[in-house]
Order: C-alpha cells, then structure tokens, then sequence
C-alpha cells in the first residue's frame, strides 16, 4: 500500500478558492495522488479539503459510505433521492440511517409528484421512457441540490458493471462542475461485506431477499444466481445506468 502525504500541496486546496478551473486540476492531481490511498484516507482528505461543501449521496441499498465518512466528518449530509417510486423498506433504512448514524440525511424531491408527471408526461412514464423518469425524478433533482456543494461521495464501485470498471477515486464531474469522489471504488463486495461484519453496518433488508442492486420498485427485480449484480436493473432493456453517473 502506498503511503499517501495528506498534506501534500498538490493535493489540498484553499476552501475559499472555488473557481471551477481550480477544481477540475484538483479532480485530476488527487485522482492520481490518492489511487492506492484507503477509503479512509480518501474521505480524510475530502473533509479536510471541502469542508461542509461535500455531501455524500446514498440510495440507502446499504449505509457503508454514510457509515464510513461520519467516523471521519460527522454530520455530514447525506442526501436521499427520494423519487416517490421506492420500496417501502428503502424508505425505512433511510430512516434507520438517520436515527442510528451521526449524519444529517436531506430528503431530494423531484419538481414533480408522481401524479403531475402523469399528467404531464403520460402514466408510467418509467416503463415508456425510463431515461426521461430518471432525469426527472433523479438526475434533475441531483443537480438542483448539489448547488450547495463543491463536491459529492458516492458509493460506486469498480467490480459492479463492465461500464464502472475504470472509475476513479478522484475525478471531475464535468456535467455538474463538481469533484466527484468514490472512496471505495476500489472495494470488492467481499470488502464491503467484510466492512458490514466489522462495524454492524445497516443493510435494506432487500439485500438479503434477492435484490443486489436497488433502485425504484418498479424497475427493479430479483437478480437470478449467476448474473450481474445489477442484472435487475431496468431489466428487459438496454438501459444499465439511471444517469448519476454517466
């Protein structure tokens, strides 16, 4: 494991410096500087470097990355898209996540109600047009709220999908003019599953029904023994990502 200096200048930056150039340099030097870095270390210098300008995001599949970055930046904010279509026991880890864990967790709704986008999309637009659902009900309501940030923590990871197998820890999220940080990208699922061992870590109980991936109930399924774990996304088309992320 290589020894990653925190306090390297190239690394670190002055929080009241946030022209995006400034940014998008610092995406890139960290992104290389802290590839061998610890998850840990990772979400170290994202607290230290943006302070409450960071916000984690979670689809409350699992708590691992809340988890994670409230031993290193308590209270952080942890925001939720909640697209009116989840599953009941996502609405109750969200809950559970708020009430067990020393985040601040911040509900983002769509523009829309499920029932004004029926009405002016058509009903069921997730199953018509569900790259127009998504922009609408998650990727749209991500960009609003991230106004408040310089930079996001997300969950993803390379093992998941051919399509994230080059992730960066560090990047630059050009589309929101934001760092973009996956301390755990290099994780496997026997990393994470070692992590929830260790630190009791809250699970949605879907997890241990079938679902290895969790997204909104009407676009998601069981994944059968033997297939991706996000197989159960948005099956039957050709669709694998909601947006957030591409």
């Amino acid at each position: 494991m290589t020894i990653v200096d925190l306090s390297s200048p190239r690394v670190r930056r002055r929080r009241d410096d946030r022209a995006p150039a400034d940014l998008a340099h610092l995406a890139d030097i960290a992104g290389k500087e802290l590839e061998e870095a610890s998850a840990t270390e990772i979400v170290r210098w994202a607290a230290e470097t943006f302070g409450d300008r960071v916000a984690v995001t979670s689809s409350m599949a699992d708590a691992v990355v809340a988890h994670l970055v409230s031993t290193v930046k308590p209270g952080v904010d942890v925001l939720f898209l909640n697209t009116g279509y989840h599953f009941a026991e996502t609405i109750g880890t969200r809950d559970a996540v708020a009430a067990v864990y020393d985040v601040h967790v911040l509900d983002v709704a769509p523009t829309l109600s499920i029932a004004q986008q029926d009405i002016a999309f058509g009903k069921d637009l997730w199953a018509r047009d569900p790259d127009q659902c998504c922009a609408l009900r998650k990727v749209a309501p991500l960009n609003n709220a991230m106004r408040n940030y310089d930079a996001w923590i997300t969950g993803v990871r390379r093992d998941e999908t051919p399509a994230r197998a080059h992730t960066p820890v560090v990047s630059w999220d050009a589309t929101r003019g934001k760092v973009k940080i996956c301390p755990i990208a290099r994780w496997t699922q026997a990393d994470v599953d070692a992590y929830v061992a260790e630190h009791g870590v809250l699970l949605n109980p879907l997890l241990l029904d079938g679902y290895d991936s969790i997204g909104c109930r009407p676009c998601t399924r069981r994944v059968a023994p033997g297939e991706d774990s996000r197989a159960g996304r948005w099956s039957g088309s050709s669709k694998t990502e909601c947006g957030l992320h591409t």
